[in-house]
């Protein structure tokens, strides 16, 4: 698949830091708790901003904070950004919403023959309340996994799929079959969406210890105690000071390993987006 050039790539990175910086802003200007995840705590850490091959940036909050930064996006930011997730489009099958910067296009491939309009973006993660009895956090997170990439399996004509070798060759012959049975037997996704959001909200009214992403390839590995996320701490990145996790260290380590060690030269891969354009920007 094409890569970036080095030109391109900055450009779509400085884009990138304007929508987050406007993020930023709005979050604090109306307390809202928010904070860095996954690649984009590894850039603050390493780097000090973007993972210099990487072209997106991850943030989360709680499900409480989530939907009001929505209404307020809704409100305040509807002349320069436009809010894209299932509940508002449901031909998106990706259990993240997007906050994308209008008059810009950026489909990556997976998506490119499905009838949306997608533009440079923030990807934004609801972390939802989990129980805090075990087994019914383990039943929750499983319900709610399985439901969204069901959805995923039947929506999206070519998943992208991490695995090489037989083990690649397995998955892609079971995404396939997998597809051709649903739509043999019409299975809804609508029916599927509403059993994966029936699930994510399972505890939407308890106070509980813990918050949750359960979509994400491994379902146990987005799952924080409060405690380990507030107060957050702020690190710079790319010359603003973001917040992050209290514990992001530990977070990050048992996701990734070693996260301080750059990975080779050959697995230092982006892949340029089926559609890219700037417009005004």
């Amino acid at each position: 698949m094409r890569e970036y050039d080095e030109e391109t790539l900055h450009h779509l990175q400085r884009v990138e830091r304007m929508i987050f910086k406007d993020f930023i802003g709005t979050c604090e200007q109306h307390n809202l708790r928010y904070f860095g995840i996954a690649g984009t705590g590894i850039g603050a850490l390493r780097h000090k901003g973007f993972i210099p091959w990487d072209d997106d940036i991850d943030v989360a909050l709680p499900a409480e904070d989530f939907h009001k930064l929505l209404e307020i996006y809704d409100r305040e930011w509807a002349d320069k950004y436009t809010i894209i997730n299932t509940e508002r489009d449901s031909n998106y099958p990706f259990p993240t919403t997007r906050i994308m910067l209008k008059e810009t296009q950026f489909c990556e491939e997976a998506l490119a023959t499905l009838p949306l309009d997608l533009g440079i973006f923030l990807d934004v993660y609801c972390f939802d309340n989990v129980s805090d009895d075990e087994k019914a956090y383990k039943k929750q997170a499983n319900d709610t996994w399985f439901w969204s990439h069901m959805r995923i399996l039947v929506e999206v004509p070519h998943p992208v799929i991490i695995a090489d070798g037989i083990k690649g060759k397995l998955l892609r012959a079971g995404v396939v079959i997998g597809r051709s049975v649903c739509k043999l037997f019409h299975v809804s996704t609508r029916n599927m969406y509403k059993r994966e959001q029936e699930a994510r909200n399972r505890y939407a009214q308890v106070k509980t210890k813990r918050i949750a992403y359960m979509n994400d390839t491994n379902k146990w590995t987005q799952t924080y105690y409060l405690d380990d996320i507030f107060p957050v701490k702020k690190l710079e990145y790319e010359g603003m000071m973001v917040a992050f996790p209290r514990d992001l260290e530990h977070q990050l380590e048992l996701m990734y390993g070693d996260y301080m060690q750059l990975p080779p030269v050959e697995k230092r891969k982006n892949h340029y987006p089926a559609r890219l354009d700037f417009g005004p920007y």
